[in-house]
């Protein structure tokens, strides 16, 4: 069984629910992601992957392209690895190249590099500018660097499948940071209040919902692929 670890609900819609997969939702928390990545464990999963959207770091990476990490690096500097032949079996499905079946994504959309794991959000462009230039790195959630810790300690294999959603020349707005629930659900409301106090951010909160829904949707292309590698379809 696979357990995959994702932050938000939306993002677990992106799953195929028929191809055994077993997901937890960690609300954007690193403490949270550890702690359903170890209920996952305990329930049986032999693999976990980290699934979901992610923040751009480099420049070139536009909304919607896909990001197979080799390593997340964590904000203490350990690099937990992924497991090299199922992230590249993945690959070779999502572009065509494996058994069967032509490109899931468009070859120019997927990309293979370091992910970075962060405690934080990393909100403002000068912030992704400085990790970026720290690690290297394509691209930063919150959950994949506990995942990694998790999978680690406990031998399993592990993979990392994120979509950019906010570039790495764009802010996320402060009013999009207070719209996740610790349970992974959407408050509209709060974003609403957000607004109210600034309303300068509603342009910007557009903007992100249309990257979103770029990364959505690879999302979704990529989910059909992850459970059928193992046969579970």
């Amino acid at each position: 069984m696979i357990g995959v670890v994702v932050g938000m609900r939306s993002e677990a819609a992106c799953l195929p629910a028929d191809c055994g997969l077993r997901v937890a939702c960690a609300g954007g928390r690193p403490a949270q992601a550890m702690a359903v990545a170890e209920s996952l464990v305990a329930g049986g999963a032999r693999r976990l992957v980290s699934f979901g959207l992610a923040g751009g770091l480099a420049p070139a990476l536009p909304p919607g392209t896909l990001v197979l990490a080799t390593g997340v690096a964590d904000p203490d500097g350990i690099c937990w690895p992924v497991a090299a032949a199922w992230r590249n079996r993945m690959a070779a499905r999502l572009r065509g190249t494996g058994v069967g079946t032509g490109p899931v994504v468009r070859d120019r959309d997927i990309v293979e590099g370091l992910i970075a794991g962060a405690d934080q959000p990393i909100a403002t462009v000068a912030e992704k500018a400085a990790l970026q230039s720290g690690t290297g790195a394509l691209a930063v959630d919150m959950e994949s660097h506990a995942v990694g810790q998790v999978a680690a300690v406990a031998g399993l294999p592990f993979l990392v499948v994120r979509a950019i959603a906010d570039p790495a020349g764009r802010a996320l707005p402060a009013v999009a940071l207070a719209g996740l629930g610790p349970d992974g659900r959407q408050r509209p409301l709060a974003v609403l209040a957000g607004l109210l106090r600034r309303p300068r951010n509603f342009a910007a909160l557009l903007r992100l919902a249309a990257d979103s829904r770029a990364a959505h949707a690879t999302l979704v292309l990529a989910g059909t692929v992850i459970g059928s590698l193992e046969d579970n379809c």
